[in-house]
């Protein structure tokens, strides 16, 4: 059996998938687990993905769960290791993106070139750039992308440097725009001079996909890269691979076709409107309800499949807590930011569940944390990764108890795809 060379701890399920769409893209032959494995890899890969849900929970929980990743990439022969965040690099003050990052580098140590790393989450492909460590969300500051609102994560600084250092024990530096422009020599250098001055953890700049493309070569012989999913794409070519149709194949799609909206991102505020203007049957949960009666989400669940059984012979459905800022903030009020999260995710997880019951085979998922909690309800533990729909979000195909032919299902980042998405993902399918 061919043995991964590139070992990937992923800190939520879209993000994920987000990954393993760019190394299939650049040509790598990639398994999506779902947690950390009980047993060896029993797939050829040439990249592996384990899929955590670590990026809101307790510092000391995310990295003994990143720890238990890295342990079993390991012992499947992986020759480096890759930890994925977020593209708008979302975490809390107190981590856990520093945390989990220098737990891994201590983990590392006896390797060479370990006491060294980078961090970025430029993404060109879905507009996240980084200009002398500071983030852009198109052609605004991170802190004026919505990303202030974040129900769990807001983010209120756009330079990477600061949040990072304020993460972190190791010295946090730049390698910026003007150094990747220059290529592999220049950025290797760069490399150099900051482990000359103490620096641990360096942010990088990247305006385009030329300059991710730049910067990969010179991360050959990291043993520890961490970015967001847009450094994958220059990966491959380090391991000998090429791009290749082949990678993203998966099984014929068929059966009833639905939507699960939970993420709050302007993006998906706007898919899920895009939808409804087309014509296309939705049901929104009243979270305000929800959270004014906690005992009563099964009466809820009862109530979407219910409304949903009848209309999925007709296309897609869309069910959806998705909703504005001031919604969002009304209904934490009533239970506290964490119990509402909680709550609106085991809802819509059994609703995900019961619509696969009811015949389901290709679902869209919305929501990083939507979506860990309905692969947990589904039962699902592998992933094969499948085409893309846009940057970030490819279609992927899973057996499951409820499903044990197939189903085929996407997880999308609530950041990401165009305000079609909802309608279009199935047209790529077919």
């Amino acid at each position: 059996m061919k043995k991964p060379v590139l070992g990937c701890i992923a800190d939520d399920f879209t993000g994920a998938t987000d990954l393993a769409n760019n190394l299939v893209r650049s040509g790598m032959q990639v398994v999506q687990a779902i947690g950390v494995p009980d047993a060896d890899l029993s797939a050829d890969a040439d990249a592996v993905v384990v899929a955590l849900k670590s990026r809101t929970i307790p510092k000391s929980d995310a990295i003994a769960q990143s720890l238990a990743a890295l342990r079993w990439l390991q012992r499947q022969g992986v020759q480096q290791i890759y930890f994925k965040y977020c593209s708008t690099f979302d975490s809390t003050a107190e981590g856990n993106i520093g945390p989990v990052t220098e737990a891994l580098m201590d983990a590392l140590a006896d390797q060479d070139h370990s006491d060294f790393t980078i961090a970025t989450p430029a993404f060109p492909d879905n507009n996240r750039s980084v200009v002398n460590g500071y983030l852009f969300v198109g052609n605004v500051l991170l802190n004026e992308s919505g990303m202030q609102n974040h129900p769990l994560t807001p983010m209120t600084d756009p330079n990477l440097v600061r949040v990072l250092q304020s993460q972190c024990s190791r010295k946090v530096g730049l390698i910026d725009y003007k150094t990747v422009a220059q290529g592999e020599t220049a950025i290797r250098q760069r490399i150099d001079t900051l482990r000359q001055d103490g620096v641990g953890v360096a942010i990088v700049d990247a305006l385009s996909n030329d300059d991710l493309m730049r910067l990969a070569p010179a991360l050959k012989d990291m043993p520890l890269i961490t970015a967001g999913s847009g450094v994958a794409i220059g990966l491959a070519a380090n391991f000998g691979l090429a791009p290749s149709p082949a990678a993203s194949r998966l099984p014929t799609a068929s059966g009833m076709k639905a939507v699960v909206s939970g993420s709050c991102s302007l993006a998906t505020n706007k898919q899920v409107a895009y939808f409804k203007q087309a014509g296309l049957h939705a049901m929104a949960i009243d979270t305000q309800q929800l959270a004014g009666n906690p005992d009563g989400w099964g009466a809820v669940v009862e109530q979407a499949l219910a409304w949903a059984s009848p209309l999925l012979v007709e296309g897609p459905v869309l069910v959806y807590s998705t909703a504005q800022t001031d919604t969002v903030k009304a209904t934490q009020s009533t239970l506290g930011v964490e119990a509402t999260g909680a709550l609106i995710e085991k809802t819509l997880s059994h609703i995900a569940a019961g619509l696969v019951k009811l015949g389901v085979r290709q679902l869209v998922i919305a929501g990083g944390e939507t979506s860990g909690a309905c692969v947990q309800s589904l039962h699902i533990d592998q992933l094969a990764i499948g085409p893309q729909i846009d940057p970030g979000v490819p279609w992927c195909h899973a057996v499951s108890d409820m499903a044990p032919e197939g189903l085929h299902l996407t997880l999308k980042s609530g950041n990401f795809g165009t305000d079609d998405f909802f309608v279009k993902a199935f047209g790529v399918l077919s």
